[in-house]
């Protein structure tokens, strides 16, 4: 029933003489950011300035206007190789020496840890 309204609203303002080449321009970037970024002109710039993920697309799924902010997860256990089996260990500072992770992976660097945490929008954060 909302995305009627809007189109009706749009619609009335567009038969006013005299305002249909602005209205329909910014009607059109409007649609245009939504299909493209997920989010309108205006949210974009919420989005930047609060650092959260708003948008009214999220309204229109009947979700709040910006997305709740989750904590980072916990982190899971640390598991080394022994002989034949994997142990995991719930703290790994306790071992007495520094031990490689099962992980097929490298550890990420502080700056992919950054990057990782950064507020919306990362791009503009992180420096890349």
């Amino acid at each position: 029933m909302r995305p009627m309204r809007t189109l009706l609203l749009f619609l009335l303002l567009l038969s006013v003489p005299g305002c249909a080449e602005p209205v329909g321009a910014l009607a059109a970037a409007e649609v245009a950011s939504v299909v493209v970024f997920g989010r309108g002109i205006a949210d974009i710039g919420v989005s930047a300035i609060s650092g959260r993920d708003c948008s009214i697309v999220r309204l229109d799924r009947g979700l709040t206007y910006c997305a709740p902010i989750e904590p980072p997860p916990a982190p899971g256990p640390f598991c080394t190789r022994s002989l034949g089996v994997v142990d995991c260990w719930i703290n790994p500072e306790a071992l007495p020496t520094p031990q490689r992770s099962v992980a097929d992976g490298p550890a990420p660097t502080p700056a992919q840890e950054q990057y990782r945490h950064a507020r919306w929008p990362k791009s503009l954060n992180a420096g890349f």
